[in-house]
């Protein structure tokens, strides 16, 4: 569930895509706003350049409308004036030209005479008359800014007062009059005026607005390609991440059900992991041990394979017994080894615990089961060599006993050896019973009926005995798949064993519990002297027993019909307390499904 919900956190992080979109429409939206502060920037200078340019022009029109007052000037004082206006800052030149195109005044001298090299119209004058600028290209590719207008030098209705002071000025021989000088006031020719002004310190405003919009486009696309290194990198750390922490959940969910029990250590030799199986093996909780050191914990055995490990010595499948807790020893294979990283350095130990108690309850069963086989094929043949003679012995105790009627002595002579012979023949016929291959004849068997009709057939001797039976079966229960005279053979067989081994009296308790669907459990308890711990694992071979009349054949039987039925007999026993005998057997759903 953490892992899907990592996933989809995973998802919903933010694209490069994204960040690239965004950075391009920021980008655009500067450019455009870069490109309309342009434009803007050169509407106002022509704007501010043709205020400046109609200031001048109109401050040499005073100048020469004041200058013609005084009855002193014409055309040498006006290119004096042009020459001073000049002179100012940001001026480069002006100019007055005549309708034919001919310069006949100007802030440079040199240029009075020649022709204008523009195209230029002169408006009717009129009290209306606005100046008109444009940016053009001077020979030398110099760029200026031209305000240009019809020349005013004075008012309209100035002139007749000017005709009159003149003409009185005259009169007094105070102002001669010269013939050839370009500029009539009385009767000026249209003329045409001209400012140009320098345009570098807005060039240079606009080329300095636009090295800022190239400088600010750059960091907009550095901006944009480092969030999208940024994200590119974060979406990989992030893609990394979530594949490490897949593969160390993975990992820990393999690790924690593996089927040994893995113990490791930290670099400073505590316990950093225990999994399920080791808690298992070793009957300690994970929490007990985290963050503590083995010793405290663990067998001096497994303890003590650090100075082999520090040495340098790998341990690989070594069987030992070790003793976790108090009763409780379990054999076990220990491998082990060292963790080391890239450079070679120890990062901590990993020890491996095999549990080989199921393996060795193997191992018996193997030897078991061969040492039952060669007692079975013994037994066929010594039990058939012994039978021929024991009828020929008891036929001859049976002709002496005829012989001998009157003779108390030899009849009871006679009586015993018959008696001897019969109790021959039934360990034969155990033993042929024990040799002989099992065939069984299975069917689905009520299994709580089998067991009552099996318990009423021992209710006598449980009576002479003074034992209570009692009896439960869980409800519902599968049938048996089982076949039923063998079965009850067994069971006659256990409950005769737990009733001879309730001198005294006691209880025969017998229970059936479902195994899920694939089996029926049926334990068997008695409270008489049970079986020493020693002899426990013995109970089911042949010929041993604890009873001075027993054959020692019985429980073997018990064990050969059951496994041939599939299934699993076990014996729980506690010395002075009682005994308990489990029978599995498989249940006919089961049953039938491996034949099938």
């Amino acid at each position: 569930m953490n892992a899907r919900k990592q996933r989809r956190r995973t998802g919903m992080q933010t694209s490069p895509w994204i960040i690239m979109g965004s950075t391009a429409i920021l980008l655009m939206v500067v450019l455009v706003l870069a490109i309309q502060n342009t434009h803007r920037e050169r509407r106002y200078m022509s704007e501010l350049l043709r205020a400046k340019g109609a200031a001048l022009i109109r401050a040499v029109e005073a100048g020469t409308r004041t200058g013609m007052m005084g009855m002193r000037w014409g055309g040498r004082q006006i290119q004096r004036l042009l020459e001073e206006t000049a002179r100012l800052p940001d001026v480069i030149y002006m100019a007055v030209v005549n309708p034919e195109g001919l310069i006949v005044a100007h802030s440079d001298p040199s240029q009075i005479g020649a022709q204008w090299q523009r195209e230029h119209s002169l408006p009717s004058p009129g009290p209306d008359q606005t100046e008109h600028g444009e940016l053009v290209t001077l020979d030398s590719q110099r760029r200026v800014f031209e305000v240009q207008r019809h020349f005013r030098p004075m008012h309209p209705g100035g002139k007749r007062a000017f005709g009159q002071m003149k003409m009185m000025m005259q009169h007094h021989g105070l102002q001669p009059e010269s013939a050839d000088d370009w500029f009539v006031p009385l009767n000026p020719q249209p003329l045409l005026i001209v400012a140009g002004l320098d345009i570098t310190p807005f060039e240079d405003a606009v080329k300095s607005d636009i090295r800022t919009t190239i400088v600010l486009s750059a960091v907009m696309l550095l901006l944009g390609l480092g969030g999208f290194v940024s994200l590119f990198w974060m979406n990989s750390y992030r893609t990394a991440r979530q594949s490490l922490q897949d593969t160390s959940a993975f990992a820990d969910e393999v690790v924690s059900h593996l089927p040994v029990g893995l113990i490791a250590t930290d670099r400073s030799g505590r316990i950093s992991f225990f999994n399920d199986a080791a808690e298992k093996i070793t009957g300690l909780r994970r929490s007990t041990v985290e963050n503590r050191h083995p010793r405290l914990f663990l067998p001096k055995k497994l303890c003590g394979l650090e100075q082999q490990l520090d040495q340098g010595f790998t341990i690989s499948e070594q069987e030992m017994e070790c003793t976790f807790s108090e009763n409780r020893s379990v054999p076990v294979s220990v491998s082990a080894a060292r963790i080391t990283n890239s450079a070679g350095d120890m990062i901590g130990q990993v020890i491996i615990l095999r549990d080989l108690a199921e393996i060795r309850r193997l191992q018996a069963e193997i030897r078991r089961q061969e040492k039952l086989a060669a007692i079975g094929g013994l037994a066929a043949g010594v039990a058939h060599e012994i039978r021929n003679p024991l009828s020929s012995i008891k036929a001859l105790a049976s002709f002496f006993g005829g012989r001998f009627a009157d003779d108390r002595d030899a009849l009871e002579a006679a009586r015993v050896m018959g008696q001897e012979v019969d109790r021959l023949n039934r360990s034969v016929t155990e033993l042929l019973e024990f040799a002989r291959p099992t065939d069984l004849k299975r069917q689905a068997v009520d299994i709580s009926a089998l067991v009552s009709r099996s318990l009423q057939l021992i209710q006598q001797d449980a009576a002479n005995q003074s034992v209570d039976v009692s009896f439960a079966a869980e409800d519902p229960l599968h049938p048996a798949w089982v076949d039923p005279d063998r079965l009850a053979q067994c069971l006659l067989n256990l409950y005769l064993n737990a009733i001879q081994a309730m001198e005294n009296g006691g209880r025969l308790t017998v229970r059936i519990n479902s195994d899920g669907d694939d089996g029926v459990i049926i334990r068997v308890s008695d409270t008489g002297r049970g079986i020493s711990p020693d002899q426990i694992s013995q109970v089911f071979d042949p010929y041993f027993t604890t009873k001075n009349k027993g054959t020692g054949l019985g429980l073997a039987v018990v064990y050969k019909i059951i496994e041939a039925h599939d299934g699993r007999v076990t014996v729980e026993s506690t010395p002075e307390k009682g005994t308990t005998f489990s029978l599995r057997v498989p249940s006919h759903r089961s049953g039938v499904a491996e034949e099938a």
